[in-house]
């Protein structure tokens, strides 16, 4: 049986589609984004650029639709309570609110140069701050330090996820294939 929504128990496979997509498409921006600040913009590399904004609003838009997707599908409760449930909720608000910052960051810093954002090579994306050197300066600066920060976030939440597989509490399998047992298969 295909559970595509999630219940009390199980995430379904949109979630887990989401998250694990998001997962590996924000490892790669991470990874991207650390190349970039130590590049020198240049006619070779100006893809690379293009493709990390255009990579960032889809990450953008991707979490908008994973949040409306828990509005209508809640996901179950972390499995445990005490400190670790409260430790994981507030760690997973940290990742949605790093995950809708950090783009909208790279968007105003980027419309704040002047150049254009295009996503794909296609679609010119609106300005939405204006052209200024000042804020295009506290703007990346702000991306950059708030990319540390998600750098930081992921790496706990990878460990996180990783003890308490080692702990066998059904965490990380539950996020793998629905279920936090192999009972129910």
């Amino acid at each position: 049986m295909v559970v595509w929504r999630n219940t009390a128990d199980r995430f379904g496979r949109v979630s887990r589609a989401l998250h694990w997509l998001m997962a590996l498409a924000v490892i790669g921006m991470l990874a991207l984004g650390a190349r970039l600040v130590t590049m020198q913009p240049g006619l070779a590399n100006l893809w690379l650029y293009g493709l990390h904004k255009s990579v960032g609003l889809t990450l953008l838009v991707l979490v908008v639709l994973r949040l409306a997707w828990h509005r209508i599908s809640p996901p179950p409760p972390p499995i445990g309570g005490g400190l670790a449930g409260w430790l994981a909720r507030g760690a997973h608000a940290a990742l949605y609110l790093l995950l809708l910052a950090l783009p909208l960051c790279g968007w105003v810093a980027s419309s704040a140069t002047g150049i254009d954002t295009v996503l794909f090579g296609r679609w010119v994306v609106p300005p939405i701050a204006p052209v200024s050197e000042a804020l295009e300066k506290q703007w990346f600066a702000l991306h950059h330090l708030l990319a540390k920060a998600l750098a930081g976030l992921v790496v706990v939440h990878i460990l996180a996820a990783l003890q308490r597989a080692w702990a066998g509490d059904g965490t990380l399998r539950r996020m793998i294939t629905g279920r936090a047992t192999t009972a129910d298969r």
